[in-house]
């Protein structure tokens, strides 16, 4: 018998009873689909992760108070947990009286003496949820940042359209604004907001430039923000208080630990920290956060495909299940079969077929319904089809499909002839 007439008998044997093979496949094509979606999802997760990381550049710390409160938080979640020096969780050492953040900590991170792996130092004030008005339009702004003109680089932020304000207007406190393009198309619409009027609770700002759009992270839209001159932030909003970050751009990648190392000891001096003391800020360093964030998202990424492929395992057994009944309900067809001479090798290859081809018609179904899952934003976050679960997925249904088929096909290609035929 040749191969393409065992093709023939296993696919007129699976449409006989097209409902129970398609709900077999129907097992195979949610495992596969649900494989690639997760580990799509979970791949997603961790560049939208990435690039929020990113923004900051390899290169940068993010210095925030850890006991002290007062001027909002670091740009950018940069006042976040992590770093050399986390204070707080530590009870190893005497606590020292803590003492915020200020702008001359800041200014003397800018020695060049003490921190020659230091490229700039940008102090950080913010205010959430500011709202903004322009000609009738109304926006609350997500992060109104006061700093200086060093924190574009240092936060890889750079201009669309307008310019940067610079030193000069630092020290004149003008009050002029760069703004996100959320916040230009929602007080501004379709208009050219360069040099128009912003008032930020009654304090008026004219708009010298637009941010190139960053786009979404998750649920935080990073081009709702605005940012302005320090002195005119703290003049006109927040008061002269305690700052909310220090951003520090080191002088390359690969000098980032040595900018730390030197950034502690400045701070340690100037904040009376000790060895055996518990420090009053912390250091994000931008670098060790991603790598720890990468293998933390792979290892969830690689659960989330386990978890996944219990339904495949699902499917597995659900062939082997409909594949048994196939062969008792046919078993006095095998008999006949048997009896005017097909050979065992042609009942084993029938019903291996047969398993095989629910296995790989419901991984291909399972692959498309995956690419049509991956077009779509789920909680804020776009999945990336991995092509390696694709051809993981479709080759593990092949699989499951031969193994699982295995022993009802070896089952159906061991019966007797005699048996088979008194079989009703």
């Amino acid at each position: 018998m040749s191969r393409l007439e065992i093709l023939r008998f296993a696919l007129r044997g699976l449409a006989a009873n097209k409902l129970r093979s398609f709900l077999t496949t129907l097992g195979i094509l949610i495992g596969v689909a649900a494989v690639i979606l997760l580990v799509a999802f979970g791949e997603g997760a961790s560049q939208s992760i990435q690039q929020s990381i990113q923004r900051l550049g390899a290169n940068t710390l993010t210095i925030s108070a850890s006991f002290a409160g007062g001027g909002g938080g670091g740009a950018f979640g940069g006042g976040g947990g992590g770093g050399s020096r986390v204070a707080g969780g530590q009870n190893d050492g005497p606590r020292t009286q803590a003492r915020p953040l200020t702008l001359e900590d800041a200014r003397a991170l800018t020695d060049r003496e003490l921190v020659p792996s230091v490229r700039s130092v940008s102090p950080v004030v913010t205010a959430n949820a500011a709202t903004a008005v322009h000609e009738g339009a109304s926006h609350t702004i997500a992060q109104l940042v006061g700093t200086y003109p060093s924190y574009f680089e240092a936060t890889n932020r750079p201009v669309e359209s307008g310019t940067y304000f610079v030193n000069d207007d630092v020290l004149a406190a003008r009050k002029i604004m760069v703004i996100g393009r959320t916040v230009a198309e929602e007080l501004f619409g379709t208009a050219d907001p360069i040099g128009g009027q912003v008032s930020v609770s009654g304090v008026p700002f004219t708009v010298v430039g637009v941010l190139k759009e960053s786009g979404s992270s998750g649920m935080q839209d990073a081009d709702d923000v605005a940012v302005v001159p320090l002195p005119a932030m703290q003049q006109s909003l927040t008061g002269f208080g305690a700052l909310g970050s220090i951003i520090v751009q080191a002088t390359g990648a690969d000098t980032t630990d040595s900018a730390q190392a030197e950034v502690t000891a400045v701070l340690d001096q100037r904040h009376g920290i000790t060895p055996a003391g518990v420090a009053d800020y912390r250091i994000l360093n931008q670098a060790t956060l991603q790598e720890t964030i990468g293998s933390t998202v792979g290892i969830f990424t690689a659960l989330l495909g386990a978890v996944a492929a219990i339904s495949l395992l699902v499917g597995g057994i659900g062939i082997t299940n409909i594949m048994l009944v196939t062969v008792t309900e046919r078993t006095r067809e095998i008999g006949i079969r048997k009896a005017i001479g097909a050979p065992r090798s042609a009942i084993l290859g029938q019903f291996l077929l047969e398993a095989t081809v629910l296995s790989l018609v419901g991984g291909l179904s399972g692959v498309a319904v995956a690419f049509v899952g991956t077009r779509f934003t789920i909680a804020g976050i776009s999945p990336v089809l991995v092509p390696s679960s694709i051809a993981l997925a479709l080759g593990v249904s092949v699989g499951i499909g031969l193994f699982f088929g295995g022993y009802p096909a070896n089952r159906a290609a061991r019966l007797r002839p005699i048996e088979a035929l008194r079989h009703e």
